[in-house]
């Protein structure tokens, strides 16, 4: 009997050997380059791509990782979330600074300084506003607002009412704005991810947060190919890529008027509002690309240049040097017309075979036709 016991704890040893063995192989596995993480997050997807050699254990501790990150910015700067820091401040009795993280700072003190660039087409303040147009947490019905509605929330709206201690990490709002982020909190959790990823040794990566990109190294290190990403335009209500570009160690995010509206008497109204005038945008312009290092800036700048339209937009971009590439309707075509600073970095060559107009060459083209 003593035997049979000694026999059974030798025989459930081996079997517990043979499973942790098979644990820590499983953990030291190669994977087959690119390995794609995929997951959730801000009422969007996202998706990153490394190119990088990595073992089954490397990739789980990097997803955990990665997870982290992004919920704490989404616990940061959600509207969507009671227990969000952004919703306390904004609950926050006015003119009293509250203390606030330092990602929370750093996300207010870049739009504040688009705010200011773009002479108020990109403003924080405008969460009353989106909120009174339906594309906000209140869920209110998808309707008009009456003149009275949009002069009382448009009264309240202005990036003047925010004063920032970015030393001291404080804020106070001056007058009851309600700040909405979700025009740059996406870019910022883009950055995160990148830098967590830089920290880890990752050198060659593509992250992709609701079309929010971010590009390390290469695609395929053998043979030092880049990461190509797709600018889409809607084409009988499905998504195609107009261009495909290569993109190296930059950031692009896109901001457009076609993915998110609602129809009321036969009229379509976009999701992005003007803050200068409590709209949503009319004009032809279809959709924003800038590239950056940063995608927080890169978010906050296409949004704003969206709100500015074309002619209004790209002279903001040419003034601020940035890179921009910009879908202008015409008719049921578009017209691809890019900024000085786009031309300069991705060459000649690749603006002429995919057909883009420099902005320069625009302007020059109009100064001559005028006489001027």
């Amino acid at each position: 009997m003593q035997q049979g016991c000694s026999l059974q704890s030798y025989y459930g040893l081996i079997v517990l050997l043979l499973i942790a063995l098979t644990g820590c192989s499983e953990e030291d596995r190669p994977l087959e380059s690119p390995v794609k993480l995929e997951g959730n997050i801000f009422g969007t997807f996202y998706q990153v791509t490394m190119a990088d050699p990595l073992t089954q254990g490397q990739v789980n501790e990097l997803e955990a990782g990665i997870e982290e990150e992004l919920e704490s910015v989404d616990q940061s700067m959600s509207t969507y979330r009671d227990d969000a820091e952004l919703m306390a401040f904004n609950q926050a009795p006015l003119g009293e600074w509250q203390p606030l993280s330092d990602g929370l700072i750093d996300v207010m003190a870049i739009s504040q300084s688009i705010a200011e660039a773009s002479d108020g087409a990109f403003d924080i303040t405008i969460g009353d506003l989106v909120n009174l147009w339906s594309f906000g947490p209140e869920a209110r019905p998808e309707e008009v607002p009456s003149d009275q509605e949009l002069d009382e929330r448009l009264g309240r709206v202005g990036f003047d009412a925010i004063d920032l201690d970015p030393q001291a990490l404080e804020a106070r709002r001056t007058r009851d704005v309600f700040v909405d982020l979700s025009a740059i909190a996406k870019g910022y959790a883009t950055d995160r991810v990148a830098a967590y990823l830089d920290q880890q040794g990752i050198e060659h990566y593509l992250v992709n947060l609701g079309g929010d990109l971010i590009t390390r190294g290469y695609r395929n290190i053998d043979e030092q190919t880049a990461w190509r990403i797709g600018i889409e335009v809607p084409e009988n209500g499905e998504q195609r890529a107009e261009h495909v570009l290569p993109l190296d160690s930059i950031s692009v995010a896109t901001s457009g008027d076609y993915r998110h509206y609602f129809e009321a008497d036969g009229k379509r109204y976009s999701h992005t509002i003007d803050p200068r005038n409590g709209k949503p945008i009319t004009h032809d312009l279809a959709s924003v690309s800038v590239f950056h290092p940063s995608n927080a800036w890169a978010d906050g700048w296409a949004t704003a240049l969206m709100v500015a339209g074309d002619e209004e937009g790209m002279d903001l971009a040419s003034e601020h040097d940035l890179n921009v590439l910009m879908l202008i309707r015409e008719g049921d075509k578009w017209r691809s017309v890019a900024s000085p600073g786009f031309a300069q970095h991705f060459g000649d060559e690749l603006i002429e075979s995919l057909d883009i107009e420099i902005a320069s060459a625009r302007a020059d083209d109009r100064e001559t036709a005028t006489g001027d």
